[in-house]
C-alpha cells in the first residue's frame, strides 16, 4: 500500500481504493489510520478519474451513414 500513486496502473489503483473503502467501512481503524486511509483513498480516486478522463478523450464513436454503414468517425461525447 506504500507504493507511490503515480507508479500504480489504474487496475492496481482501483483494487488499492477498494480495500481502503472497505477498511474504513468496517470500522476497525483507529482515528489516526483512518485519516490517513480516508487521504489515500482521496488521491486514489483522484487519479482513477484523471486516467479515466484522458481515456474517454481518445475513444472515439463510429458515425454511421442513413443506411446504417460507418461513415468515419467523431470524438466520443459521454452523456
Amino acid at each position: 500500500m506504500d507504493t507511490p500513486i503515480e507508479d500504480l496502473s489504474f487496475e492496481d489503483a482501483l483494487k488499492e481504493l477498494e480495500r481502503i473503502v472497505a477498511r474504513l467501512e468496517s470500522g476497525d481503524c483507529a482515528l489516526d489510520e483512518s485519516i490517513r486511509l480516508y487521504e489515500r483513498g482521496d488521491r486514489l480516486r483522484a487519479k482513477c478519474a484523471e486516467r479515466l478522463d484522458a481515456a474517454q478523450a481518445r475513444i472515439e464513436a463510429i458515425r454511421l451513414d442513413s443506411e446504417g454503414r460507418p461513415a468515419g468517425t467523431r470524438p466520443f461525447a459521454a452523456g
